[in-house]
């Protein structure tokens, strides 16, 4: 009986052993009939397009452009020369500006451009390398044109355009002087004949001006009068200490309104001052 039942287990086994060798033929009967040899590339012949989403993170900001204003450029036509002072070794002109008259010694700025020197009716500047030329106005005005020194020595006598002085006299007070005021304006308003009769020079003390010196009085003339002497250097006028030459034209410009003129000279090694009434 127990041999009977482990022949039948056997049995079993065998059939279920059987039916799967049969299953494996069959499935390898079917891939060589109809399956392909070759394995697809699925990946080569796919036609599915990837897809993408445009995803907005922030809310687009409109930039706004900063505008950026230029300052204007000045321009050599915004100055106009009005007068010229010009010897070997000094440059002085007198311009408008904006409507207000600047004096301008070599080397002085106005608006961006350099004096660098000046010829008889022009004034040379310089500006990013470049040069430029003013002209002087044309002006029948009194006191507008060139102002050019003319030498004279003491010694000679006037030339015959010299011979005629303007009216007017100046008075020693004792402690001061008066002078009239009609040669007082003469002599204001036409900075030429100043020239004519009377020389100056700078004096520095290294770089800086420090005063202006008498070169020579002409004689007989008002300015021989004024009690100043060849060899003084002028310091100061009203106060205003002659440290350039802007000073000394603003000083200059200052007087033609004054009543009284006070000038502090050096004479050698004392210090003066020169008191004048105009009148």
């Amino acid at each position: 009986m127990g041999f009977r039942v482990k022949t039948t287990y056997l049995d079993i086994l065998l059939g279920i052993l059987v039916l799967l060798l049969t299953v494996k033929l069959l499935w390898t009967a079917v891939e060589i009939i109809w399956l392909p040899t070759k394995g697809v590339n699925h990946a080569e012949n796919s036609r599915v397009k990837p897809l993408y989403y445009k995803v907005k993170i922030a809310a687009d900001k409109k930039v706004t452009p900063i505008r950026v204003e230029k300052k204007p450029v000045g321009s050599i036509k915004d100055i106009q020369l009005l007068a010229i002072y010009n010897a070997s070794d000094v440059t002085v002109v007198t311009v408008i500006y904006k409507g207000k008259t600047k004096v301008l010694g070599r080397g002085d700025v106005i608006n961006g451009f350099t004096l660098e020197g000046a010829g008889s009716d022009y004034a040379t500047f310089s500006k990013n390398g470049k040069a430029y030329r003013v002209d002087l106005i044309k002006s029948k005005q009194k006191g507008i044109g060139s102002i050019k020194p003319v030498p004279f020595s003491a010694t000679k006598k006037p030339p015959k355009e010299f011979a005629k002085e303007p009216e007017g006299e100046i008075v020693d007070a004792g402690d001061h002087k008066i002078i009239d005021r009609s040669l007082f304006d003469h002599y204001v308003k036409n900075m030429n004949d100043i020239y004519k009769n009377i020389g100056i020079k700078e004096i520095k003390k290294g770089n800086q001006i420090d005063g202006f010196q008498i070169t020579f009085v002409r004689r007989g003339t008002p300015f021989s009068k004024l009690g100043i002497k060849r060899g003084d250097i002028l310091k100061s006028v009203n106060g205003e200490e002659l440290t350039s030459y802007n000073a000394a034209f603003e000083a200059y410009k200052a007087m033609n309104d004054a009543q009284n003129v006070t000038v502090v000279i050096q004479r050698g090694n004392k210090t003066m001052e020169l008191e004048y009434e105009i009148n």
